[in-house]
C-alpha cells in the first residue's frame, strides 16, 4: 500500500481513464488502511483533506479528475439503477448476479456502477460513509467544488434530478405492467396513481427554480402520488389468495417498492438543509446494498420469502383436518389411520413383488414409487390416513396460530394445540402400524397357503431383520425420511399455487374446449375436486416417487442410502416374521427390529414437524425470544400434565343452565 504523499504525486489529470479509475481504487484502500475499521477510515480521510488543504496543486488536480469523473461517467444512472435488476425476471437477475460471482470486472469502464462496485468493495465502506458528519462533508465539497459548502457542486444536483426522472420511468412501466396492474385493486386502477406520475416529476424537477414555495407545493404532491403508487403496489398482496402468487410477481413488486424508497433518498439530497448528509447517506445504503447486489442467497432469500409464507399457509389449511380436539375426533382418527394401515400392508406386499422381478436398480425405484404414489393416493381418495404425511402439513397449521403472540393467553391456546397435535400424531401411528402388522401377518399366511411357500425366502428375511435393526444405521435413514416427507409438503403447497395462479380449475371449469367434452356440469364437479384434492395428490405422488427413486439415485453415487418409513418397515417386519414362522420369537434380531419401529416413527414424524415448523416461524417472522418462550411452555406442560399428550381429556360437562 502505498502513502498518502506518493499517492498524491502519482494522481495524473491527463493520464487515461483506467489509470484514473485505478488511482481511485488505491485512494479508497489507503482510506480503509490494512486493518479496515470506522475510526481509522475517518482519521485517515481527515489526513487527506488536510494534505490537500496545505498542497493547493494536489487538489486542483483531485478537483480536475472530479470532474473529468462527472463528464465520462452517468452520475445519475449510477444513482438511479445501482442495486436493482435491469431485468424483469427473477431467472435472468439470478443468471446475472452469477456472472458476475465468477467473472471479474475490469475498471476500464465506462459504466458508473461497475466502478463503483470496483471502488467501494469493502463492507466496511458503508458504515464509514454513514458516519460522515456535516463538518467533514462540508470539507470533503469544499476540496472537490470550491464555493458549493454544502454538497459537490451544481454537477451533483443536476445528476440527482436526472436520477428522479429515471426512477420515476421505471416506477410508471412497472405500475402498467399486466401482471401487477390485474392483481391491483379496483380503487387503485380508478384512481390511477401511475398516470400523472412523469408530470409530478418534470413539475418537481421546474420547481427548482422556483421560489420556496412553488418547490415545496411541487415536492408534496409529488410525495403523494409517491404515496399513492406505493398503495396501489401494496394492493397486489390482497388478492394473492385468490390468484396465487410467484417468485417473478413478488420479484417485481419489491422492485417497484425500493424504487420508490430511492426517489425518497434522491429527492432528501435536495430537499434536506444538509444535502451532503443525505447525499453520504444514500451512497452508504448505495455501498451497503454491494453486498447484496453479488449475493445469490439473498436474492433467493428475499423473493422467496413471500412463497414460502403463501405455501406454508396452503400448507395449513391441509394441517386443521389432522389435527383432533376431542375424543370423538380421536377415535375418528384411528379409525382413518387403522384404514391407512390396511391399505399399506398391501403396498407392503406390492412392494416385495417388484423386488422379486429382479429389475434394476432405478426401475425397481421406479416401479416402487409408482406403487407407493398409487397406494398413498387411494388412502386419500378413501379418507384414511397416513401417520407420517400429517406433520409436515399440521406444522404450518400450528405456526399460523402464533400471528398474534402478544394477545391474552395465546401462548396457552399454542400449547393447548400442541397437546392436540401430538395426540392425533399418537393415534394415526398407532392406528396404522397396530392395523399394518396384522394385515400383513393374515396375507402372508393366506399366500402361503396358496403356494405353498412363504413369501420372503431365508436371504430375504435375513435382509429385513439386518436392515431394520436398532443397532444399525436405521435411525439416520430414519431421519432423512423425514426432511422427505417435509420435501413432500413443500411440493405440496407449491403446486397447489402454481394451479390456482395459472387458474387452472376456471379454465377447467369455462374453457369451451372442456365444456364441449364434458359437460359444464361435469367440469365444474372436476374444477371443484381438482381444487380441492391437488395438494393432496402432490404430495402423495411426489412422497411415493421420492420414497422410491431416491435410494436408487444415492446407490448410483454409492452412498449406500435407504429410507425408513414407520408404516411400511413395520408391515416389512411383519413380513419377515410370517414367513419365518413362531420360531421368529426366539430371535434376539427380531426384537432389536421391534425396539427400531418406534424410534423410526419419532423420528420421521419430529424431522418433518421440525422442518415445516421451522419454515412456517420464518415465515411468519417469529423471534428467537418468542420461540424460547414457546419451548418453555411447551415443556412445562409436559411436566404438569403428560396424559394429555396422549389421550384426550374428558371433556367438562355444562352446567345445569347452560344444558337448559
Amino acid at each position: 500500500m502505498r502513502d498518502l504523499p506518493a499517492l498524491l504525486s502519482s494522481l495524473d489529470p491527463a493520464a487515461s481513464r483506467v489509470e484514473r479509475h485505478l488511482w481511485l481504487m488505491d485512494l479508497l484502500r489507503w482510506i480503509r488502511g490494512p486493518q479496515p475499521a470506522v475510526d481509522g477510515a475517518l482519521a485517515r480521510l481527515r489526513l487527506l483533506l488536510d494534505a490537500l488543504q496545505a498542497a493547493p496543486h494536489h487538489a486542483m488536480r483531485l478537483r480536475q479528475c472530479w470532474q473529468a469523473l462527472h463528464q465520462e461517467l452517468d452520475i445519475a444512472v449510477l444513482l438511479a439503477e445501482y442495486g436493482f435488476s435491469s431485468r424483469h425476471a427473477f431467472v435472468s437477475e439470478f443468471a446475472e448476479r452469477l456472472r458476475q460471482r465468477l467473472l471479474p470486472a475490469t475498471p476500464d469502464t465506462a459504466d458508473a456502477a461497475e466502478l463503483f462496485s470496483l471502488v467501494l468493495d469493502d463492507p466496511i465502506d458503508a458504515q464509514w460513509l454513514a458516519a460522515l458528519d456535516a463538518d467533514l462533508l462540508a470539507r470533503i465539497a469544499a476540496a472537490l467544488a470550491p464555493g458549493e459548502p454544502e454538497a459537490p457542486g451544481a454537477a451533483w444536483q443536476d445528476s440527482v434530478l436526472e436520477a428522479i426522472t429515471i426512477c420515476t420511468s421505471q416506477v410508471r412501466a412497472n405500475g402498467f405492467a399486466p401482471e401487477l396492474r390485474l392483481r391491483m385493486s379496483s380503487q387503485a386502477r380508478q384512481t390511477a396513481p401511475f398516470h400523472a406520475l412523469a408530470a409530478d416529476a418534470d413539475a418537481l424537477q421546474a420547481s427548482q427554480h422556483a421560489n420556496s414555495a412553488g418547490r415545496e407545493a411541487a415536492l408534496q404532491q409529488f410525495r403523494a402520488r409517491l404515496e399513492a403508487c406505493r398503495g396501489a403496489v401494496a394492493s397486489v398482496y390482497a388478492h394473492l389468495d385468490e390468484h396465487g402468487i410467484s417468485v417473478g410477481l413478488v420479484f417485481r413488486i419489491r422492485q417497484v417498492r425500493e424504487r420508490i424508497l430511492r426517489i425518497r433518498a434522491l429527492i432528501d439530497c435536495l430537499q434536506e438543509p444538509a444535502p451532503g448528509v443525505a447525499a453520504a447517506r444514500l451512497l452508504a445504503q448505495m455501498a451497503a446494498l454491494r453486498q447484496d447486489r453479488r449475493s445469490l442467497r439473498a436474492l433467493i432469500a428475499s423473493n422467496s420469502s413471500m412463497l414460502a409464507a403463501k405455501v406454508t399457509e396452503r400448507s395449513s389449511e391441509v394441517g386443521e383436518h389432522y389435527i383432533t380436539r376431542d375424543r370423538a375426533a380421536y377415535r375418528t382418527m384411528l379409525r382413518q389411520a387403522a384404514g391407512g394401515g390396511a391399505l399399506t400392508g398391501l403396498t407392503t406386499l406390492m412392494k416385495f413383488g417388484v423386488m422379486a422381478l429382479g429389475l434394476s436398480a432405478f426401475w425397481n425405484g421406479f416401479w416402487s414409487g409408482v406403487v407407493y404414489a398409487g397406494s398413498f393416493v387411494l388412502i386419500q381418495l378413501l379418507h384414511w390416513t397416513l401417520a407420517t404425511k400429517q406433520p409436515a402439513m399440521t406444522a404450518p397449521a400450528m405456526a399460523a396460530k402464533l400471528k398474534d403472540l402478544d394477545a391474552p393467553d395465546a401462548l396457552t391456546s399454542f400449547v393447548d394445540e400442541v397437546t392436540h397435535l401430538v395426540r392425533s400424531q399418537a393415534a394415526a401411528v398407532l392406528g396404522n402400524v397396530g392395523i399394518v402388522v396384522p394385515v400383513v401377518v393374515v396375507l402372508c399366511l393366506l399366500l402361503q397357503a396358496l403356494t405353498g411357500r412363504p413369501l420372503l425366502d431365508a436371504q430375504g428375511t435375513a435382509y429385513v431383520l439386518h436392515s431394520l435393526t436398532l443397532a444399525g444405521p436405521s435411525a439416520l435413514f430414519a431421519a432423512i425420511t423425514g426432511v422427505l416427507l417435509f420435501a413432500s409438503s413443500i411440493i405440496a403447497g407449491w403446486v397447489e399455487n402454481w394451479f390456482v395462479f395459472n387458474r387452472l380449475d376456471s379454465a377447467l371449469r369455462y374453457n369451451p374446449a372442456f365444456t364441449r367434452r364434458l359437460g359444464a356440469a361435469r367440469a365444474d364437479r372436476w374444477a371443484r375436486f381438482l381444487r380441492q384434492n391437488i395438494s393432496g395428490f402432490a404430495a402423495n405422488i411426489s412422497l411415493g416417487f421420492l420414497l422410491g427413486l431416491v435410494p436408487a439415485f444415492a446407490g448410483f453415487l454409492g452412498l449406500g442410502l435407504e429410507l425408513r418409513h414407520v408404516t411400511l418397515s413395520a408391515g416389512q417386519l411383519a413380513a419377515a416374521g410370517a414367513s419365518i414362522g413362531w420360531s421368529v420369537l426366539r430371535e434376539p434380531a427380531l426384537w432389536w427390529c421391534v425396539a427400531s419401529i418406534p424410534v423410526i416413527g419419532v423420528l420421521n414424524i419430529s424431522v418433518s414437524f421440525y422442518c415445516a415448523f421451522r419454515l412456517a416461524l420464518l415465515s411468519h417472522n417469529v423471534g428467537a425470544l418468542d420461540r424460547s418462550r414457546i419451548r418453555q411452555a411447551i415443556w412445562q406442560r409436559l411436566r404438569q400434565r403428560p396424559l394429555d399428550f396422549l389421550w384426550p381429556v374428558r371433556e367438562a360437562a355444562a352446567p345445569a343452565s347452560t344444558r337448559a
